[in-house]
């Protein structure tokens, strides 16, 4: 009888792909995937490091498998990712039911584990070897099955921001090797990928002897069952001359560029060690704008770093409109736990709700008014899946915003015109226009 595993994934897109990676491993040693805890043999908890309170999330889970199984025979339990990187030995001391602790860059040697581990001794695994990680994964099949398919490229930080947890977590910039990532690319394109989404915590930092994410977009974009491509995580700081003159050249890279600022405020930028300015921002927005206008922006936003005063919160407010960010995402600072900013003087938190609230505020409109414009027109959209009712199905415009339409199951994996009939903030709702291939971008 096969062993059953249950994995939940929080935070990125990153460890959404360690996920299926490390299932695509386990099914090796006997281990099948379930959606039932209460089914498991073997329970996984895939973690982020990135936000407040991400230790806690671990805890307040774990006391959920506790429940179900007080009455059964209890699961192998193992915690990976980001807060078991940075906090693994407190976790095995506070937390007796856990019985593994493994860091994101130790996956490869997930299968040795179980099958070393008994449950009279705890371990952990928490070297930074990102090389043999990524040699093991590459002789295992990425059986994604998606019509969406993430690949990571490039893992770690150099850039040591001194809000973030990162180079702790994910170890130095390592950039993968460019025919590996070109072999998993077009073995998801084989297996039915339509869109493949290139991943990195740095990713317009990757590097490998002569190749940039620039090559391995142009490479990509060879592959005929390919229709889509998108990257993610990218720094100002990493927006090279190659990468923004691939926009003028490849048909298949999306129009939605995620490029995180997290102020806009040059002081806080400063005190925030992030290694660049908001006139160097203004001006990758502006090559990029010159070279299609069609492009849009999002991005990521620190409200109420220490330091922050009214004139920085007022510089933030000026970007977004300038800039009519399209969707982001915008937290109040929370300390992490060994980073530069760990220490420092906290800003009043009620002021730093209300500048929040402020910011949101203006993201929305931004977001609003990008959907509503986008009513009464016939957009690209690349089908995903059917929705839960199975009456609708499911796809994402080129500018990645959700779309929702009258469409058939025979629509999934194709590229079908929609005309939009209404939105809201997050969604497009249409029907299928079979006069019109116009395109967005």
């Amino acid at each position: 009888m096969k062993q059953k595993i249950f994995i939940k994934t929080f935070g990125c897109q990153m460890n959404e792909y360690d996920s299926n990676r490390i299932y695509d491993s386990v099914k090796k040693i006997g281990y099948e995937k379930t959606e039932n805890y209460d089914d498991a043999n073997c329970y996984l908890l895939n973690t982020c490091h990135i936000r407040d309170k991400a230790k806690e999330k671990v805890y307040h889970e774990i006391g959920r498998v506790k429940k179900i199984f007080r009455s059964k025979k209890k699961p192998l339990v193992i915690i990976a990712g980001c807060v078991a990187q940075a906090e693994n030995q407190e976790m095995l001391k506070r937390e007796p039911y856990i019985d593994l602790v493994i860091g994101p860059q130790a996956y490869h040697k997930i299968n040795d584990i179980i099958l070393n581990h008994t449950y009279k001794k705890k371990a952990e695994e928490t070297e930074f070897d990102a090389i043999s990680k990524f040699e093991y994964f590459n002789k295992i099949k990425n059986n994604s099955g998606k019509i969406s398919s993430f690949l990571t490229i490039q893992e770690g930080c150099d850039k040591f921001c001194h809000f973030c947890v990162v180079p702790y977590t994910r170890g130095p910039e390592y950039s993968r090797p460019f025919k590996q990532i070109l072999d998993e690319a077009k073995y998801l394109a084989d297996s039915g990928t339509q869109e493949i989404i290139l991943l990195g915590q740095n990713v317009n930092a990757y590097n490998n002897e002569k190749y940039r994410l620039s090559d391995l977009i142009l490479e990509i974009e060879k592959y005929s069952d390919i229709k889509r491509i998108r990257y993610t995580t990218s720094h100002p700081k990493d927006m090279s001359h190659d990468l923004v003159e691939v926009y003028k050249h490849s048909k298949k890279l999306m129009p939605l560029v995620h490029l995180p600022v997290q102020s806009g405020s040059n002081k806080i930028l400063d005190l925030m060690n992030r290694k660049h300015t908001i006139n160097e921002y203004y001006k990758i927005y502006d090559q990029l704008k010159e070279i299609n206008s069609n492009i849009q922006f999002s991005s990521d936003f620190i409200i109420g770093y220490p330091g922050e005063e009214e004139e920085d919160f007022n510089s933030t407010i000026k970007l977004i409109q300038k800039i009519k960010f399209i969707n982001s995402y915008s937290f109040i600072f929370s300390p992490r736990p060994g980073t530069v900013a760990a220490d420092l003087k906290l800003n009043d938190k009620k002021i730093s709700m209300e500048r929040l609230e402020k910011i949101q505020s203006q993201l929305y409109d931004n977001q609003m008014h990008m959907n509503k414009s986008l009513e009464d027109k016939t957009i690209n959209v690349l089908v995903e899946n059917l929705t839960d009712d199975k009456t609708q199905v499911f796809g994402r415009s080129e500018y990645m915003t959700s779309v929702i339409f009258n469409g058939k199951k025979e629509d999934i994996g194709k590229i079908v015109a929609v005309k939009i009939n209404k939105s809201n903030r997050s969604t497009l709702f249409g029907e299928r226009d079979f006069s019109s291939n116009q395109k967005v971008a």
